[in-house]
Formats: C-alpha cells, sequence, structure tokens
C-alpha cells in the first residue's frame, strides 16, 4: 500500500515545526539611541543619556559635553 503525503518525513517535519512554534520565543530587546561624550567631571568619553532624556546639541552649546556622539544601544 503506497504511504500517503503526510506519512513518513512529511509528517515527522511537521511535528518538528509545531514544536518550534509551542517553544516560549525569546523577548525582543529594545534599542534605544544612547548620547555618548567628555564632561567636565569625567574628561574620558561615557554615557551621558538617552537622546529622548537630553539634548546633545543643547549639552554642546552650553559647553557641558563635547565629543559627543549618538549610538544605538539594546536594554532589557
Amino acid at each position: 500500500m503506497p504511504r500517503g503525503y503526510m506519512e513518513g518525513p512529511a509528517s515527522e517535519e511537521r511535528e518538528a515545526e509545531l514544536e518550534r512554534l509551542e517553544r516560549p520565543q525569546p523577548g525582543q530587546l529594545e534599542e534605544r539611541a544612547a548620547v555618548y561624550g567628555s564632561t567636565p567631571g569625567d574628561p574620558a568619553k561615557h554615557f551621558i543619556g538617552w537622546l529622548d532624556e537630553v539634548d546633545p546639541d543643547e549639552l554642546f552649546a552650553s559647553g557641558e559635553a563635547w565629543g559627543l556622539s549618538v549610538v544605538r544601544r539594546t536594554v532589557a
């Protein structure tokens, strides 16, 4: 008697796919824009704050920070 399509390797692959879908998925990591630069208190380049919380142009214009850069960082 011939084997049907959903028997053998095809059915095994489908079962394996269903098992993969049932596993809990790892949480998606959020990315945010981080501002790095130097300040009078710490002349080495360091994290200053998140872009939506600090204004790098204002920090530079006021002389509070220099050598500023904005990079994407993941947050948990």
